[in-house]
């Protein structure tokens, strides 16, 4: 019998998912956050559905969204990098007892490595999180209601920076002058590498789990965007003298031990 995966999140990683997990033979379903974009992709062929996800609680329609699904995958950012002041957590728990009353038994929650402070220096699962932004603090609370709630199996992603076809950060930076943190690491992964292991996730029922999703590679800031700019031909940014110790590097461990997995491309 096929499987039933529901994506939470129809977006620049969301929907290029959907189209492999159907290539795959599941049977997959999406949530969009508006009526009309909904019915735009049902034009497609895609089982989409509006459910909009708020600190007063859910609209839409995530029962139909919810309704026999074996795999629930949550892609949906908590959007405060502009102290918006939005309360995640609340939001996200409304959600929690939607899923819960659905009754779905697997859960992957998309995370970031945001939730690893920078004093934290290298980092892989078996290290506590200890956030020092707003949204990393949130995030992290959000991991831990899921990742306990006993009423599904719930896996923790925690990718770092996404880049693929024309998401390149480097585009932002070109030409700008005595950007700091120019020794920080880069915790950086390819779009082709989240779907496959997400893919494998689904596949291997590797629920239970906390995972990071970086790329092995470290280059410095200073030396990847560099290396970028010329690639896609830009004006190199320029950085400043460190004068601070080097940020963060997030490592994987369970990628290999867990999963098996081995990345495909560099970002």
């Amino acid at each position: 019998m096929k499987k039933t995966i529901a994506i939470a999140g129809l977006g620049w990683l969301g929907k290029p998912l959907l189209q492999r997990l159907k290539m795959l033979g599941y049977l997959v379903k999406g949530s969009v956050t508006t009526t009309e974009s909904a019915a735009k992709l049902q034009q497609l062929d895609i089982d989409a559905y509006a459910v909009v996800i708020s600190e007063n609680g859910i609209q839409g329609a995530p029962k139909g969204f919810l309704k026999n699904v074996d795999t629930l995958v949550i892609m949906i950012p908590p959007g405060l990098r502009r102290n918006t002041g939005a309360d995640y957590v609340l939001k996200m728990s409304h959600f929690l007892t939607e899923i819960r009353a659905s009754k779905v038994p697997q859960v992957i929650f998309i995370s970031s490595t945001s939730v690893y402070g920078d004093e934290q220096q290298l980092v892989t699962e078996k290290d506590v999180p200890k956030p020092t932004t707003e949204a990393g603090r949130q995030l992290f609370q959000v991991e831990q209601l899921f990742f306990n709630s006993s009423d599904f199996k719930t896996t923790i992603l925690r990718f770092g920076g996404l880049v693929g076809e024309s998401r390149q950060p480097v585009k932002y930076l070109a030409g700008r002058k005595d950007l700091s943190s120019a020794n920080d690491p880069v915790n950086l992964i390819h779009r082709d590498d989240c779907i496959s292991i997400i893919t494998e996730i689904i596949k291997q029922e590797a629920y239970g789990h906390i995972i990071n999703g970086v790329h092995p590679s470290h280059p410095t800031k200073e030396d990847y965007y560099r290396s970028k700019a010329e690639e896609l031909q830009l004006v190199p940014p320029h950085f400043a003298a460190p004068i601070e110790k080097a940020g963060k590097q997030v490592d994987s461990e369970n990628l290999s031990t867990i999963l098996e997995y081995t990345f495909k491309t560099k970002p």
